[in-house]
């Protein structure tokens, strides 16, 4: 994991932010900086088999093992001994949506940035049904992801660098494409286990990744008294990459000053 330090006297905060899949946390300089300009630490890492966790690159065995990981990173912006928020990103929304859900944290707030709750691809129905049973014999096995940067955002510059990101994760495991079924699947069966914090939900409206529908569906179940949903019309699922990413962190950071001070 990598830590960031605001050179602000008066530091608001500390955030750990959890990239989505096939990424890793390179691709949020950006954001990384845009949060030390404006007072918060910055802590993140590479989820396991992604970016420079070249280990089982594009596989895992578990779910478990992103929300342990990002446990890890929780416990150590703790030590900043400032307030604590989450911020996720599509399967780093789930992530974080998983880790809370199974182990309530002392966070003030937690943005979720198009948080994969249903995919919109798809394998088809012979594919789907071999999936499960290569899950069993054949884990390791890796397809193409279809994921690709075009559909991920409008920026041509973002679209540009990805082109040439050799740690980009191009094909994944059906083990890792089954654990993010069932892992989002937990996460709707279990939405009542969310805990009570003040939550941010921000979609992008156009999105060719995420199934909006079922993002819908889940905030509508979770009894979070402070819980706000903005859907950012025509932008793709990458809202921190699109041409209109500085009006999308100046609402993030509206919605973590508001909770900076709170007691």
């Amino acid at each position: 994991m990598w830590k960031w330090e605001s050179e602000i006297e008066e530091v608001k905060g500390v955030i750990v932010i959890v990239h989505g899949a096939a990424e890793h946390h390179g691709r949020y300089k950006w954001l990384v900086e845009m949060w030390r300009l404006v007072g918060y630490h910055v802590v993140m890492g590479d989820l396991p088999g992604q970016g420079t966790t070249t280990r089982r690159r594009g596989h895992i065995l578990s779910f478990d093992e992103y929300i342990k990981e990002v446990n890890l990173w929780i416990q150590e912006a703790k030590k900043f001994g400032v307030p604590l928020f989450l911020l996720g990103h599509s399967m780093g929304g789930l992530v974080v949506i998983r880790a809370l859900q199974e182990e309530h944290q002392e966070i003030k707030a937690a943005i979720l940035s198009s948080p994969c709750l249903g995919i919109l691809y798809k394998p088809n129905k012979v594919l789907e049904i071999a999936s499960r049973g290569l899950n069993i014999f054949a884990p390791s096995f890796k397809v193409e992801s279809n994921l690709n940067v075009t559909i991920a955002t409008r920026n041509k510059a973002v679209q540009d660098i990805d082109e040439n990101d050799s740690l980009y994760v191009t094909k994944v495991s059906v083990r890792w494409y089954r654990e993010l079924i069932k892992a989002m699947e937990e996460a709707q069966k279990q939405a009542g286990d969310f805990p009570d914090v003040p939550i941010l939900l921000m979609q992008g409206g156009e999105d060719k990744i995420v199934d909006k529908t079922l993002v819908k569906q889940w905030f509508n179940k979770i009894d979070s008294t402070e819980k706000y949903y903005k859907e950012w019309k025509g932008l793709y699922h990458e809202i921190f990459s699109e041409p209109e990413r500085d009006q999308v962190f100046q609402a993030a950071k509206r919605f973590f000053d508001a909770h900076s001070t709170d007691k």
